[in-house]
């Protein structure tokens, strides 16, 4: 029996449960460049925090100052919980959309000030979010699982941006993750499947599946207009690992929606995540086996060494400098530490985060 992924942040769906949709919101809307306390350069670091106590929390990162400013929600909006599980985060002109997974729900804040101008909720156990535009959005969800544990089919719902509503929902696979737009169509990671399901943007139809390896959770578009696909492998934790399949990377012709090429990781038994790509889109940074792996476009085979050997919960690489940023989550007992690399792999610092660091979003 093929069993689903299991690290942490999958097992956050587990307790969720779906409840009608509702609407929070005010006028604020994109019209002026960001300007505010967090509209400097700097980065954000997106704050788990422990499954079911909500103190998710967003750190910000100044690179003018090299210190970080916790809990900017809470301190932004007079002492508001931001939730349970920060899961992902978009900047959409002078908006954040905050992506809450056990909360069931998206906060959206000012970017540069952080307070609040709306709440999108009632979702079930929302993932990644990703805008069109300012005027819609898409975020894929979860379902609670069967009664033998395994999942139903997720879906991508579609957002009014404007208004703060979900106007449509979309089917796709089970466990749908990452998100990514281009060439007019929305492309999405099912991770409890081998499946990519493409959904064009115009009649938010799904148009196409495409066979990846099993456990797609993270895609990133290159430099030749190649959408990459990151998938795990199916890993059954009670079977041998003779039994276990691979984690693979998928390259896909976006013309054509058609896989052009796969290269497949050697160890069976160790997963694949967090596919990240560097601002001049041609190098590939992903974590693996218990350590972040660095891979031209151009390459044909895996990496045999880690660029940075250690492991860590979130990765982020800045689009500008190139530098990459590793998040300790310290296990969850605790505020998780954050480590800085530059291009080459060599550390340059580190900060504290909140408990559970698991991504970042450069501004």
């Amino acid at each position: 029996m093929k069993k689903l992924n299991c690290s942490r942040s999958f097992l956050l769906a587990v307790a969720l449960l779906a409840s009608a949709l509702t609407f929070t919101g005010c006028d604020n809307k994109d019209s002026d460049a960001p300007s505010g306390a967090y509209a400097e350069d700097g980065v954000f670091v997106l704050n788990e925090g422990n499954f079911r106590e909500s103190n998710a929390s967003i750190s910000f990162y100044s690179n003018s100052t090299g210190q970080a400013e916790q809990s900017i929600f809470k301190k932004e909006n007079q002492g508001r919980l931001l939730g349970d599980v920060v899961q992902d985060m978009e900047l959409v002109g002078n908006r954040a959309f905050i992506v809450m997974n056990n909360s069931n729900k998206i906060e959206v804040v000012n970017a540069a000030t952080f307070q609040s101008v709306g709440v999108i909720e009632g979702l079930s156990a929302p993932r990644y979010f990703v805008a069109l535009n300012n005027e819609k959005g898409y975020v894929t969800e979860w379902f609670p699982p069967k009664e033998d544990w395994s999942y139903h089919r997720g879906r991508v719902s579609v957002i009014d941006l404007r208004t703060y509503k979900v106007v449509k929902t979309i089917e796709v696979d089970v466990q749908p993750e990452q998100l990514l737009l281009a060439g007019g169509n929305l492309y999405v990671a099912n991770a409890g499947s081998p499946l990519v399901h493409v959904i064009d943007t115009g009649s938010d139809m799904v148009i196409k599946t495409i066979e990846v390896a099993y456990g797609p959770n993270s895609l990133v578009l290159d430099r030749n207009n190649n959408l990459w696909v990151l998938s795990s492998g199916n890993k059954d934790w009670n079977a041998p690992a003779s039994e276990h399949t691979a984690g693979a990377l998928s390259k896909i012709n976006i013309a054509n929606n058609t896989v052009t090429s796969t290269i497949t990781f050697p160890d069976p038994t160790a997963s694949a995540s967090k596919l990240l790509i560097n601002g001049d889109k041609d190098t590939l940074y992903f974590l693996y086996s218990g350590g972040v792996h660095q891979l031209s476009i151009s390459a044909s085979a895996p990496s045999t060494t880690p660029l940075i050997d250690r492991t860590f919960y979130g990765l982020g690489v800045d689009p500008v400098t190139g530098n990459i940023y590793g998040a300790d989550e310290n296990s969850f007992a605790g505020d998780g530490t954050v480590y800085i690399y530059d291009p080459q792999g060599n550390q340059t610092g580190s900060f504290k985060a909140g408990i559970g660091p698991n991504g970042f979003v450069f501004n």
